[in-house]
């Protein structure tokens, strides 16, 4: 188990096939369906293939990935944060979501937040992106609280989404 990195309240980490269930719950949450998108995940199984073939894959390709936000205090994973890299995207793309019952507590601040400053000081990103439904009202607050800019519109797994942009600080 790799951490990435931490925040007062979160250990931010690489996520690993022990996660499994961590990432089947949260796939199937409602907010995360309506949201983000039905990955089609309904087993073990299923979650266990992602977690080989998207997160870890990509932690070995890119260097990074989405990573699993854990509570500090319990361990028990509430959600995940990170970036990802999407063809149709020109830089990289901050994502994240968390169990609904951690929604609305300032986790996702906080995760973003540390996964922006590492990303600038570990891996010399200048540029990141971010995309969500115009409906999504939390999480385009969440964009603009960080410092993102709204600069259009783009199209992504048949939906609209409004598309943000950052210039990350260096160290």
């Amino acid at each position: 188990m790799s951490i990435i990195c931490q925040t007062e309240r979160l250990n931010i980490r690489e996520y690993q096939l022990a996660d499994a269930e961590a990432i089947l719950q949260l796939f199937n949450e409602d907010a995360f369906i309506n949201n983000i998108g039905d990955k089609q995940l309904r087993t073990i199984a299923d979650a266990e293939a992602y977690i080989n073939d998207k997160l870890l894959a990509s932690y070995q390709h890119y260097g990074f990935g989405l990573y699993l936000l854990e509570d500090k205090h319990t361990a028990k994973a509430i959600g995940m944060c990170g970036l990802v890299i999407r063809a149709e995207l020109e830089y990289p793309d901050l994502g994240y979501a968390l169990l609904q019952q951690y929604a609305g507590q300032g986790y996702a601040h906080e995760a973003c937040i540390a996964v922006l400053n590492w990303a600038a000081q570990n891996l010399a990103l200048e540029t990141i992106q971010a995309v969500t439904l115009p409906t999504n009202q939390r999480s385009n607050q969440l964009l603009q609280r960080l410092g993102f800019t709204h600069i259009g519109r783009k199209a992504l797994y048949s939906s609209d989404n409004y598309l943000y942009q950052i210039r990350l600080e260096a160290p």
